[in-house]
């Protein structure tokens, strides 16, 4: 019995890195996938095949989830074509970094509002529907920066930050409609995007771990299937740290 079996997932930013991930974990454990991507139509098609060869339902949907209205617009339609939502996991999140004094107030305000206003967008967007259904679980994925910062990353923190306390805010509003809301924290996880930093900057990540590696999109993956299946029912309002210890 796969653990998914049936269950409809909306995943945002999935054309790439942990959001690409999850939808191969989630469809491997049988749930149908809609997933947004917001300009790599290439790969967002491509994951779009390799989900279905699976013989899963999967559609992929071009939305900006920093819009409120796009939002709306995308969980009307994803109803339309799913009729029914039971898992939301909202992944899209950029990050533009640099020192305080050299940040500009666009970098500043178009994080927040990609990764965390999203969270707002969405869970906004899939409410109504599972408080009918009286069932439905939402994973927000935070950072390790979010619970402890980082130098340069003033407005990635405080947005992963702000995820939490939306997330445990959510957990009391929603839990009494059986709605879950979790946060997945990951720590250094080894994507594309990791591939471009130099090798010596990586082992030294890797060595301040003490699993010593860095983690996998399926890591995280495997945190999101536990939160979104039946197994998690009692758990709502948690932050579950995927980071090899490198908080503890």
């Amino acid at each position: 019995m796969k653990l998914l079996e049936g269950k409809n997932v909306i995943i945002t930013g999935a054309s790439r890195g942990i959001g690409r991930g999850i939808a191969i974990a989630f469809a491997n454990q049988g749930a149908n996938i809609a997933f947004t991507y917001s300009s790599s139509a290439g790969p967002a098609e491509e994951l779009e095949k390799e989900l279905k060869d699976k013989g899963i339902k999967a559609n992929a949907y071009q939305s900006d989830a920093a819009s409120f209205t796009a939002c709306q617009d995308l969980v009307k339609t994803i109803l339309e074509d799913f009729e029914q939502i039971d898992v939301l996991i909202n992944n899209a999140g950029i990050t533009k970094d640099n020192l305080l004094m050299r940040m500009s107030e666009d970098d500043f305000d178009k994080v927040i509002e990609v990764n965390l206003k999203s969270i707002f967008n969405m869970t906004k967007a899939v409410q109504r529907t599972m408080l009918k259904q009286r069932k439905g679980s939402i994973i927000n994925m935070s950072s390790v920066v979010g619970i402890k910062g980082n130098a340069g990353q003033a407005n990635y923190a405080a947005s992963k930050a702000g995820i939490i306390g939306f997330s445990k805010s959510m957990a009391l509003e929603l839990g009494s409609r059986n709605i879950r809301t979790n946060v997945v924290a990951p720590g250094f996880i080894e994507t594309e995007m990791t591939e471009k930093l130099d090798e010596k900057t990586i082992a030294g990540w890797r060595d301040a771990i003490p699993l010593k590696r860095g983690g996998t999109p399926e890591d995280i993956a495997n945190a999101c299937i536990f939160l979104a299946s039946d197994m998690s029912a009692y758990i709502t309002g948690q932050v579950l740290q995927v980071d090899g210890g490198m908080l503890t």
